[in-house]
């Protein structure tokens, strides 16, 4: 069983009128950088001093964290992904049975559980819907009753005729399909040019690690942020766009859509938000060498 740490203090970002809220749930072990970008040697890491000290340590180990983006537009109350979950039977240790107070971190940000409107998923993996439920009464029951839960068509649609090992099973036992029967989980096509779900919000198609996965990108009063999900894992991988996750559905695709995305972001105004990165977390994109690099922006 793991547990986080208690804090009230809550990061946030200002994006034009928008007021984007990182709601931590955990540091993720060492030995996930490894697994899951097992081409970000140390050497590659260590290699690029800008990484250091936020997003890597000393030894060129990668820094990994996971968290929520929470925000309030025209009035809705949205959250974006929602992490690993407390007590889940999942095959990765560094996810089993956890018990963290991301409830209440999310609470202390503004945002309890019956207030949210709109639960943006930008795909469905683990550590991305964990908390679409909690136990209630020995059942899983929505961890957001009053919510809508939004992921791309082609996402649900892909894993359903998936032939699921029993882990993954289980993660929709117990973190999709509550939500399905209850009918709260909308899915939406998103078409190559985007679409809007709310007013300033709109889900971008970046195809590759799962195929249907969406980034989120965020417009007010001429500011914009984008939120990566898994597209980009962690900084390493702008100075490196053909490093990859070991759980990519599509590497190839992973990898185009990465750079294409990377390019589009690359000394431009708009902030990109790191569904993993460690703090602090944002950042503009700004050309380095034959790639990129972060330019961090502090949350406030």
């Amino acid at each position: 069983m793991h547990t986080a740490p208690t804090t009230s203090a809550t990061p946030f970002w200002t994006v034009g009128g928008i007021t984007v809220h990182r709601v931590d749930e955990i540091a993720l072990p060492p030995a996930t950088g490894p697994w899951l970008l097992p081409d970000a040697t140390s050497e590659v890491v260590n290699g690029q001093d800008w990484l250091h000290p936020h997003f890597a340590d000393e030894d060129g180990i990668l820094r990994i964290d996971s968290h929520s983006f929470a925000f309030v537009v025209d009035g809705l109350r949205v959250l974006v992904d929602t992490g690993i979950g407390n007590g889940k039977e999942r095959a990765n240790p560094a996810w089993h049975d956890l018990r963290t107070d991301f409830l209440e971190r999310l609470t202390v940000a503004g945002f309890p559980p019956d207030s949210v409107d709109l639960v943006v998923l930008t795909h469905l993996h683990a550590d991305h819907i964990g908390w679409n439920t909690r136990r209630v009464n020995g059942a899983w029951a929505p961890t957001f009753p009053n919510a809508r839960y939004v992921t791309a068509r082609a996402e649900r649609e892909f894993w359903a005729t998936y032939d699921m090992e029993e882990a993954r099973a289980q993660m929709f036992r117990d973190s999709v399909i509550p939500v399905e029967e209850a009918g709260l989980l909308h899915t939406v096509d998103v078409p190559a040019e985007g679409v809007e779900i709310a007013p300033g919000v709109r889900l971008i198609p970046t195809p590759g690690h799962t195929p249907g996965h969406v980034a989120v990108e965020l417009t007010s009063e001429g500011h914009t942020a984008l939120i990566s999900g898994d597209c980009v894992h962690h900084p390493v991988q702008l100075t490196h766009p053909a490093i990859g996750a070991c759980v990519d559905i599509d590497p190839q695709r992973s990898e185009a859509t990465r750079r294409t995305l990377l390019a589009s972001l690359a000394d431009t105004d708009t902030l990109l938000l790191g569904t993993h990165f460690a703090a602090p977390t944002a950042g503009h994109v700004i050309t380095h060498g034959a790639a990129y690099r972060l330019d961090p922006v502090p949350a406030s």
